[in-house]
């Protein structure tokens, strides 16, 4: 089986080389810059614990260098996917399987959904060029729980978790979803094949669309976001929102905010993802995780008066640190 990683980053560096070291299947990489330089250099590497692990990789900035692939794994942030998307189309055959392991609300979200319509999620596909690039019908969702940074380019940190969720968009079972979580366990991953992959993403962006933000916003981690009741509350107020849009576009959640708060609690002092893309001075993955709740709200009718304060206040943060893109006044974005 081929298999290709896009974005050889936190995520990506670490499922791939697990997969590499697995060795059981032919497995390249499509990177650029310094992590490309990287792992032709060093090849895969992922410290867990006190282990160094490491394997030789093959890697590439050409996608028709690496060929068609059985599978492609996507590890890059949701707002370089439309460019990233149009350079990866040699690697796209009929039968490959795309796999978008990311963050928040993916481009197909709202696909056969009655009560979204049938238009694209402007917020993470504007025009529709992931869908054109992505066809539909050849994507699995996914859902990743592990915490991994990447203190240089090409060397993944692992912190915890060892998590993934797959599952057919359209939810029930299908013989790739369980080819694909059988490749992913002889990897060393806990992998669930779910049925309903649509709650599952919704169900992991209910609990950090609040805290990545607010941890940027702050540069606090999530231990003593959670122990300021005023601002606790206020993720608690944009998560009850966010359940009412659930419970609308058939992701109903069965939690309170307080229960969920009392797993995060459990992590600790946590750094979240955009915290450290912020500490970084890397552009902020705010469209998945927040503006595109946002736009799934004005479809269904739900009014979000928190979720857009959490919103446009990262959102500013980003513009004043260049950190999340200008856009004129005049179009209220």
């Amino acid at each position: 089986m081929k298999v290709a990683i896009v974005g050889a980053g936190a995520i990506g560096g670490f499922i791939g080389t697990r997969l590499a070291l697995a060795g059981q299947c032919q497995l390249s990489a499509y990177a650029r810059g310094t992590t490309l330089a990287a792992l032709q250099q060093h090849g895969w590497r992922l410290q867990m614990g006190e282990q160094a692990l490491q394997a030789p990789a093959r890697a590439s900035d050409q996608a028709s260098e690496l060929g068609v692939q059985d599978v492609l794994i996507i590890a890059v942030k949701g707002q370089s996917l439309a460019s990233v998307a149009a350079q990866i189309t040699p690697m796209i055959g009929p039968q490959t399987v795309i796999l978008p392991a990311m963050n928040g609300v993916p481009w197909w979200f709202g696909q056969g959904v009655a009560t979204l319509g049938a238009a694209p999620l402007d917020s993470v596909d504007p025009g529709g060029a992931i869908a054109a690039a992505l066809p539909a019908p050849q994507v699995l969702g996914c859902v990743v729980h592990a915490s991994t940074s990447t203190p240089e380019a090409g060397l993944v940190s692992h912190k915890m978790g060892n998590g993934l969720i797959i599952g057919e968009p359209c939810g029930g079972d299908s013989e790739r979803a369980q080819a694909l979580g059988a490749l992913l366990r002889a990897a060393g991953f806990d992998v669930q094949v779910s049925a309903n992959i649509r709650q599952d993403i919704w169900y992991k962006l209910w609990g950090n669309m609040t805290l990545n933000p607010v941890s940027a916003l702050t540069g606090a981690t999530a231990d003593r976001i959670l122990d300021d009741q005023l601002v606790a509350e206020f993720c608690r107020a944009a998560m009850r929102e966010a359940a009412q849009i659930g419970a609308l576009i058939g992701c109903p959640i069965a939690e309170t905010p307080e229960q969920r708060h009392l797993v995060t609690r459990k992590l600790g002092a946590f750094r979240s993802s955009m915290l450290q893309d912020a500490d970084a001075g890397r552009t902020l993955e705010l469209d998945a995780l927040v503006a595109a709740v946002r736009e799934l709200g004005q479809r269904v009718g739900v009014a979000t008066p928190f979720i857009d304060a959490v919103l446009g206040l990262t959102r500013l943060f980003g513009r004043v640190h260049g950190l999340y893109p200008e856009a004129p006044l005049a179009s209220g974005n």
